[in-house]
């Protein structure tokens, strides 16, 4: 499989194709980006920011990094593996790369679940981008244990830095997606992928930790303009937490972290043993 990272990437500043020379990424008006010895590119301009350092934190980012690498996810990694390949495979008539940004990616495991399950489909060009520079950082580490694999980019999803109609996919896993931007980059024909919480998912922890569960509201697919349902795929099973070390990272590594008061993170943290319910949409969206 020949895997690479994805270069058609845009400035921040003014929208113009930045070409890459020397570690630099550079648009033809001057703007220059330097490539971090880690392996990625910080293209977040201040303006762009709402903090000082926005996205999740060193500490978030580590503890999704134990949990993922630990393959609690493993199910939902592989069915969103198989619905990207499985495009790929209907696409690969051109023998072009496929390409595929994670729109908010983390520490990168879903594009390196990726990777490693692409063995038979035609080359990919992939891309990881998130507002928070640690967890840009975190995965271009780990990619960096051996040839990059991927484009690893800081950067907002309501500002991609990408030029317009050159992706073929989009993967928005857990994240807060920005329809008009993805409907901006993907090309004619490409899909977004949506992984979103289910009415069950993690209900178990979420009723140690709050007084009250909201009532579940209707799950009625709502077609985003400019594309039309391409499929729908739902993922639920349960996994078995040991020690209050694995309780507090899947805790970590989710907004319920901030959510919940004092008194429920204690709950959560007095806990040995957690058998939780994962239970997750994936929906596909053809762009048109």
């Amino acid at each position: 499989m020949s895997i690479t990272p994805f270069q058609a990437l845009a400035c921040p500043l003014d929208g113009k194709p930045l070409s890459w020379s020397d570690s630099v990424w550079r648009c033809s008006d001057g703007h220059s980006f330097d490539i971090a010895k880690q392996g990625y590119v910080n293209l977040l301009p201040v303006q762009q920011k709402r903090s000082h350092d926005p996205g999740d934190s060193k500490a978030m980012v580590a503890a999704r990094q134990r949990f993922l690498n630990a393959g609690y996810y493993q199910p939902i990694a592989e069915a969103v593996s198989h619905a990207v390949l499985g495009h790929a495979e209907v696409q690969k008539a051109d023998r072009l790369p496929f390409s595929c940004l994670d729109a908010g990616c983390g520490e990168g495991y879903y594009l390196r679940q990726l990777a490693d399950a692409a063995t038979n489909a035609q080359p990919l060009s992939l891309m990881g981008l998130d507002i928070s520079k640690w967890a840009v950082l975190a995965a271009a580490k780990q990619d960096a244990k051996q040839a990059p694999l991927s484009s690893w980019v800081v950067g907002s999803n309501a500002h991609l830095p990408v030029q317009t109609g050159t992706l073929d996919s989009v993967l928005c896993m857990f994240g807060f997606p920005v329809v008009s931007e993805f409907a901006r980059v993907l090309k004619t024909g490409g899909v977004l992928l949506q992984v979103e919480a289910g009415p069950n998912h993690l209900r178990e922890l979420r009723e140690i930790i709050y007084p009250t569960l909201k009532a579940e509201r209707a799950s009625e697919t709502v077609v985003p303009d400019g594309f039309i349902h391409h499929g729908s795929e739902r993922v639920s099973y349960s996994i078995a937490l040991n020690g209050s070390e694995e309780i507090a990272d899947l805790l970590a590594m989710t907004p319920h972290l901030y959510r919940a008061s004092p008194e429920g993170r204690d709950r959560a943290a007095a806990l040995e043993v957690l058998v939780v319910t994962v239970d997750v949409r994936i929906v596909m969206y053809m762009r048109i």
